[in-house]
């Protein structure tokens, strides 16, 4: 069809349409779930939990009545999903497996050498999970503290974690962040534990990464930013040569956005989601809750360009340093983020709480707004098991009343 010229708001409608959010709350259920991630590729995993998990928060935005247990279900009992590196720690298909034999080989050849600290204790290891059962590095006594890839750490997590890296362990379970590992021919159907890599060159294997990181986002350009952390070793160059050999072969689209100079890429399996975006018709507008490290705001830059949306995730930055929060939300209303909030949770009596909120510049929140925010926060109350909201910012006080 060649190249797209957009409009920023038929832009924004065709990002948020691929990321299942326009219109909002289609997906149902576990298959909604597993729709999304096979759609996006992978969700990024963060063990904060303030109200929700990032990848929990990420999936109460689109699924409708999006529940925790879903999750757990898909990746520890159902098997369909996988805690992997992808994007950082992240949440994948497992029939993803075998395109992810070149990291492993890769960590293989990083980590099991001999004079590397773990390799001494692999045997013992092996030995007791496999009559034990799924362990985690507090049921194996080695003790010995040795040099890791982040600080020192005992023996035993850096064994666990080197398996794990090269592909012979899996996460079994989590107990709450500990990671309980089991073997991998335990927990991974035989015909993907034993596929062979499909991208046999490197070439292959770029352009299967720069697909999966557009899907991962919806649309996407080909500059520096954190959408592309995990595509070790691919350079801008790399990516602007795989770019070139999938719009030869229409596996991408080239898409202008007014305004900006950048071009834009899109899948085109994606081309029904912005056809939909596109055709005129304008569902009503929904409010969504947003994870700091949705797929949506991984390119900060992007949304800012596109959205008029600055945001940063401030947890790690120093108290006085923060220009909003610690732990701050995302509001989405219909195609533009209206709000930002920072919220709390007792952890005694479950309430939820909204310590400050933040409208940004130029909205004035009509009833109409109001009114869907409270169908919004009464979703976001469900998704926690919470039945009491406690509001302690003026700006919504009527938030609380409504509630």
């Amino acid at each position: 069809m060649g190249d797209w010229t957009l409009t920023n708001r038929q832009a924004r409608r065709c990002i948020l349409a691929c990321q299942g959010l326009w219109p909002p709350y289609e997906l149902q259920g576990k298959a909604g779930v597993l729709d999304y991630v096979r759609r996006v590729g992978c969700i990024q995993f963060d063990p904060l939990n303030i109200v929700g998990r990032n990848p929990e928060l990420v999936l109460q935005a689109r699924v409708s009545a999006f529940r925790p247990a879903m999750l757990q279900e898909l990746l520890y009992e159902d098997r369909k999903l996988l805690d992997g590196l992808d994007k950082n720690m992240s949440i994948y298909c497992v029939e993803d497996w075998p395109t992810f034999r070149r990291r492993r080989d890769a960590a293989w050849r990083r980590l099991g050498h001999d004079d590397r600290p773990a390799t001494s204790v692999l045997p013992q290891v092996r030995e007791a999970i496999e009559e034990r059962g799924p362990l985690s590095s507090i049921d194996l006594d080695f003790n010995e503290t040795v040099s890791w890839s982040w600080a020192p750490t005992r023996l035993a997590r850096a064994a666990l974690e080197s398996m794990y890296f090269w592909g012979e362990l899996v996460i079994h379970h989590k107990v709450n962040t500990r990671k309980v590992y089991d073997l991998a021919w335990r927990c991974i159907p035989p015909d993907l534990l034993s596929a062979p890599d499909p991208n046999q060159t490197e070439e292959q294997y770029h352009d299967w990464v720069v697909l999966r990181r557009i899907g991962g986002v919806g649309m996407l350009w080909n500059r520096s930013g954190d959408a592309w952390l995990g595509t070790r070793g691919i350079t801008s160059k790399d990516r602007g040569a795989a770019l070139a050999r999938l719009l030869g072969r229409g596996q991408v689209l080239q898409v202008r956005v007014e305004g900006i100079e950048t071009p834009f890429y899109v899948r085109s399996e994606d081309k029904p989601h912005l056809d939909r975006a596109l055709d005129g018709d304008r569902p009503q507008p929904r409010a969504a809750i947003m994870a700091p490290l949705d797929n949506l705001l991984w390119d900060r830059r992007l949304i800012e360009d596109l959205f008029g949306f600055a945001y940063r995730w401030e947890v790690y930055k120093p108290a006085a340093e923060r220009e909003y929060g610690y732990y701050v939300l995302p509001v989405l209303y219909g195609d533009r983020f209206v709000a930002r909030f920072e919220p709390g949770r007792d952890r005694k009596n479950g309430r939820v709480t909204i310590k400050n909120w933040w409208w940004e510049d130029g909205v004035t929140p009509s009833e109409e707004m109001k009114a869907d925010l409270v169908h919004c926060f009464g979703r976001f109350l469900d998704f926690l098991g919470a039945d009491a909201l406690r509001v302690e910012d003026e700006a919504v006080g009527w938030l609380a009343a409504a509630s």
